[in-house]
């Protein structure tokens, strides 16, 4: 079946989450990993409980919180100019390297973000990226109110791009993403950024597991949750082959 729509995830797939370590680590020298790695799953966890509580704040009040959660139980003082310079750095995350180059080989098809992100903190970091000249839509969970993986945040794919799920193709780097997706009925593309191989060899090089690694192996590897991605991949490059082996 012909793929009419190319969704993307923001947080983790087209935007590098990592970028925000270089802010930590210039407030807190020497703290900027740790901060980076606390910072990324708190704010996870309080999308899903927020979700499950039925308490729903939006993203931006969100990484507030699990930013000020991070900094307090590492114990770090800090003034507000501190707290939202690297607050301000979730606007302007990196672009992953091959990020522009694989939305320009996917002209022709509609492409569209769909993000846990407010409407503010997505619009404001699309813009920054110059995607708004590329990206037919960036959607917010916000009208939903509530997160991803709950079915009800992917069928704003459908109500907002009017392309039903069997002709979406859902890209992800986020494993619990993708299974929310896989379960949905959209097709999914996981890109497997970091292989259980390289995470075995990150484990054997010290005998102290690096905050980037302990990451990596509980938020970027796939889960046992009996759903698979229908399609994996290591780059965003890959998904013009994706495409092309999907409609052959």
């Amino acid at each position: 079946m012909t793929i009419k729509a190319v969704v993307f995830d923001a947080y983790g797939t087209l935007y590098d989450i990592q970028s925000v370590a270089a802010i930590t680590d210039e407030a807190f020298p020497g703290y900027g990993e740790i901060i980076t790695q606390i910072w990324r799953i708190k704010q996870l966890e309080y999308t899903w409980l927020r979700s499950l509580m039925r308490r729903y704040e939006d993203f931006s009040v969100i990484t507030r919180e699990s930013l000020a959660y991070t900094l307090r139980i590492l114990g770090l003082k800090h003034d507000d100019g501190v707290f939202e310079r690297i607050m301000e750095k979730y606007l302007r995350l990196d672009l992953y390297p091959d990020a522009a180059a694989a939305l320009a080989a996917l002209r022709g098809r509609k492409l569209a973000i769909l993000s846990n992100g407010s409407t503010d903190m997505l619009n404001a970091l699309v813009r920054n990226s110059s995607l708004d000249r590329v990206l037919d839509a960036t959607i917010s969970i916000d009208s939903r109110k509530i997160f991803k993986p709950s079915p009800d945040a992917y069928t704003l794919i459908e109500s907002k791009l009017g392309v039903p799920p069997a002709e979406v193709l859902f890209v992800s780097s986020n494993p619990w993403d993708a299974c929310g997706a896989k379960a949905f009925g959209l097709n999914v593309a996981w890109i497997e950024r970091v292989t259980p191989e390289a995470m075995a060899l990150a484990c054997v090089k010290s005998d102290l597991v690096a905050p980037l690694t302990m990451f990596q192996a509980i938020r970027m590897q796939m889960d046992e949750l009996r759903l698979e991605p229908d399609y994996r991949i290591h780059a965003l490059s890959e998904l013009p082959k994706v495409i092309a082996t999907h409609e052959s």
